[in-house]
């Protein structure tokens, strides 16, 4: 039945893509990626337990958490299982991520891929529903070609309901996991999707002995996994109590009941831009900055398309920079370092001719100013010497009018206080002493 839903599925989005003239499937509303891509993308890890499945899908939308978490396994080699998990409490990854360290296999599988994590992630917050409604068509697929079967290792347990099959997939002992090891183009038949093949992992060192599926070490886990998925209602639930067990410090659930719905914290995104207009509208509207991410996001479209028309026109920028590599990138930038000493060798030579001028000026205004002091001065020598002789001549007038005045004492009165008046001046503010004189 979820092989038929998918198909349906498909069908009405070829309708959609006859009707609506340049509608593609993975441009849909809501379908962000085509069922080829989510074949391909959820081929890896339909086969594994539903609790691990369900924490990969979880951490998957926090990809910066899960490269770094992979560096940390790798760095932490000896670290696995409930003590890995604590040992990472104080980072500040998302908690799905950090309940990938006790499968040092899977982090190093998704280390391995990082693309892969984040389209995964992104497909999974679009639309988990038909996340998971592949993952189903996969897995009955994997069993009508009886690759899919209970093992020591796992148990498969096949439900029928509503007319809907459903295939469970969980540890034969749930305290421990073993992590599957297969290749998807063999395990679910031939390929059917030539275009889009789908990536597989192998443990380093690890072969498959015999059969289609192997199983990596067992990890022992007690609360690591705390994950499961919901296949009825399309998501991903949270054991509550097995999360607050691992979970001791700040990530610390305070909800009600035995079990809640999985909820996307944006807030550990760190920033990774979302890939569809339906999650940015759900998740990046109440993240700090998140309109400055979205004026990123519009000049990284806007220098795509410009990367694309210089390629249109035979302009590819990074073979220039290929070009510039090189012996040849060394005589060209040669070649510009050249001509931006040339350049400004011509302005300073330009700038030493406006100085030359502008000296040349101000030489020719002080001999102007030179000139019409000294025809100044001897103005002003030649109105003294005429001033002299003109005192000599007019000595004997002032001599007869020096006793004019005594009888009149108002008038002497006021010729005094001029006098002490200029004095004044002449002590105080005529500039004649430099100082100003004595201090008061």
């Amino acid at each position: 039945m979820r092989i038929l839903k998918i198909g349906l599925r498909l069908l009405l989005a070829a309708s959609l893509a006859t009707a609506l003239p340049g509608l593609t499937i993975a441009e849909d509303a809501k379908q962000t990626f085509s069922q080829s891509e989510l074949d391909q993308m959820a081929a890896p890890i339909a086969l594994y337990p539903d609790s691990l499945l369900s924490q990969i899908l979880m951490a998957s939308t926090y990809p910066v958490d899960v490269a770094e978490a992979s560096k940390w396994s790798k760095a932490n080699p000896g670290q696995e299982g409930d003590a890995a998990v604590t040992a990472v409490q104080e980072k500040s990854w998302d908690p799905s991520v950090m309940s990938l360290v006790a499968f040092p296999q899977v982090l190093d599988m998704m280390g391995d891929k990082p693309d892969w994590v984040q389209n995964l992630g992104d497909a999974f917050l679009a639309d988990p529903d038909s996340v998971m409604d592949t993952i189903q068509g996969l897995r009955e697929k994997a069993k009508e070609e009886g690759n899919l079967e209970t093992t020591k290792e796992q148990k498969v347990i096949v439900e029928e309901a509503s007319s809907e099959t459903i295939i469970v997939i969980q540890p034969t002992d749930p305290k421990v996991v073993y992590v599957p090891v297969y290749n998807p183009t063999v395990v679910y038949g031939t390929w059917w999707w030539p275009a889009y093949r789908p990536y597989y992992y192998y443990p380093p060192g690890y072969s498959l002995a015999a059969g289609v599926i192997g199983f990596g070490i067992a990890v022992g886990v007690t609360n690591a996994l705390w994950g499961g998925c919901n296949w009825r209602r399309g998501d991903v639930d949270i054991d509550v109590s097995r999360y607050n067990n691992i979970n001791v410090n700040r990530n610390r659930l305070d909800v009600s009941g035995r079990n809640t719905n999985w909820k996307h914290n944006a807030n550990n995104r760190k920033g990774v831009p979302y890939r569809d207009q339906g999650s940015r509208n759900k998740f990046a509207k109440n993240v700090g900055g998140a309109d400055r991410r979205q004026d990123f996001r519009g000049r990284d479209a806007e220098r795509a398309r410009a990367q694309s028309t210089l390629k249109q026109r035979a302009v590819d920028p990074a073979q220039g920079r290929k070009q510039l590599s090189g012996a040849g990138g060394e005589r060209a930038r040669e070649s510009m370092n050249r001509a931006n000493r040339e350049n400004a060798t011509g302005k300073l030579a330009s700038r030493g001719d406006q100085a030359r001028t502008g000296n040349k000026a101000a030489s020719r205004d002080r001999a102007s100013a030179t000139l019409a002091n000294r025809s100044s001065a001897g103005a002003n020598t030649k109105r003294r010497g005429d001033g002299q002789g003109g005192k000599t001549a007019n000595r004997g007038r002032t001599s007869n009018h020096a006793l004019r005045d005594v009888g009149n004492a108002g008038k002497s009165t006021r010729n005094l206080n001029r006098g002490s008046s200029s004095r004044g001046t002449m002590r105080g503010g005529g500039g004649m002493r430099s100082g100003g004189g004595r201090g008061r």
